[in-house]
């Protein structure tokens, strides 16, 4: 049994196979990939990684599985499962993930290839485990594959608390002991045992003020679309494929990056900190549903027509259209008078939680800061917008009117 000293559950002891999974190539590449990609251009000690973050995970997982009762071989492959679940992710965790996967169709959660074959396969033969069985896990197929992939799963229980504790902001931190006493299976479903709606509540609160205040901060959504700029164009050259960019870590992209002449100017931005600034930062009434909904190559075509139109070069212009607001965790099931219930038919607060996310959506077009004004006002053009408070001027520090502005 290995001991391991925790930022955030303290300590964890991993053994059986996760113990010797610890030190295979795939999951040591895990300590080359920052948790929250760019974020920590807006939070400094966001510095946390996918590999501390994925022994959290199986730390919490090895807690529920204990307090459900399931040992033996189930038990293990799980625990497996918990630790891998992030091993297939690409540089810069979901920052790139959409670029991608329109070349190879995979998402970071597609590892049966990463399971099945080389020194995690082996190990996990050696260990008596299945690869084909814990690749599905982590997909979150079956009953146990709820704990790793799921509306009620760790993964989401260690990563808000530890996204809280790495940012320093306390708006992710949930009671996951709770949490975890509390989930029991029901009918090969898991659940959240009765009377806990509130408990269930507190999950979906805490992950909704997040994401106005770390995941969609404008600096992250802004420096999150100019690494994906940068990643398209590289994939453009000929050296280069997208199966080799998913296996890369942060520092392979960024040396790739500052290397190719298409990409090396985006590098150093990043590299420096000097960014786009917003052109466009526009509500979702505002937004006609023919943009919302367009796909990548439309997309493009906007952002040529923009470029076009405000006669500024074609990389001077970045257009970001989140997807439509979604909630999973309202999904969650609990337990109200003997009956598995979704939380979205218990809680009252699922409508006003819907109803901020749908006004904190906004679609966002960057430019560099000479050129944002020129560039807003073509954007508002090109793309129909109601232009009433889209365009923006940057938000001078100090003056934090909203969340999704404060600096």
């Amino acid at each position: 049994m290995t001991t391991i000293k925790d930022s955030v559950h303290d300590h964890i002891e991993v053994e059986g196979a996760a113990e010797a999974l610890l030190d295979t190539p795939e999951m040591q590449r895990l300590r080359r990939i920052k948790q929250l990609g760019t974020v920590q251009l807006v939070y400094p000690s966001a510095n946390h990684t996918r590999f501390e973050h994925s022994l959290g995970v199986y730390h919490l997982a090895s807690r529920a599985l204990s307090h459900l009762g399931i040992e033996g071989d189930a038990a293990a492959h799980v625990e497996a499962a918990a630790l891998l679940h992030d091993v297939g992710h690409g540089p810069y965790s979901h920052n790139i993930e959409d670029v991608t996967h329109r070349h190879t169709g995979k998402y970071h959660d597609d590892v049966e290839e990463l399971v099945a074959r080389g020194t995690v396969g082996e190990t996990l033969e050696d260990e008596g485990l299945d690869p084909e069985r814990v690749a599905a896990l982590v997909e979150g197929d079956g009953e146990f594959g709820q704990l790793v992939s799921g509306e009620l799963d760790v993964d989401r229980m260690d990563y808000l608390v530890r996204d809280a504790h790495h940012t320093g902001v306390p708006y992710g931190t949930i009671d996951h002991e709770r949490l975890i006493r509390e989930l029991t299976f029901v009918d090969g479903e898991l659940v959240l045992a009765e009377g806990n709606v509130q408990t269930a509540e507190s999950l979906l609160l805490a992950r909704a003020l997040m994401n106005p205040t770390v995941y969609q901060h404008h600096v992250a959504r802004i420096s999150k679309a100019m690494l994906r700029r940068a990643s398209e164009r590289l994939l453009a050259e000929p050296d280069i494929d997208a199966e080799e960019l998913r296996r890369m870590d942060d520092p392979d992209l960024l040396v790739a990056l500052k290397l190719t002449d298409s990409t090396s100017e985006f590098a150093e931005r990043l590299a420096t900190r000097d960014l786009y600034k917003r052109a466009v930062w526009a509500e979702l009434p505002n937004v006609p549903d023919s943009i919302i909904d367009a796909g990548h190559d439309a997309l493009a075509a906007f952002e040529r027509d923009i470029a076009d139109a405000a006669d500024a070069s074609p990389e001077s212009v970045i257009l970001d259209v989140p997807s439509r607001p979604s909630m999973t965790e309202s999904s969650s099931r609990v337990m109200v008078n003997g009956e598995i219930r979704q939380l979205e038919r218990e809680s009252p607060l699922v409508q006003a939680l819907r109803t901020a996310q749908e006004q904190q959506w906004r679609l966002g077009v960057y430019a560099p800061r000479e050129e944002t004004e020129r560039v807003g006002r073509a954007a508002a053009d090109v793309l129909g917008l109601d232009v009433d408070g889209a365009l923006v001027a940057e938000v001078r520090s100090g003056l934090n009117a909203t969340l999704d502005e404060f600096e």
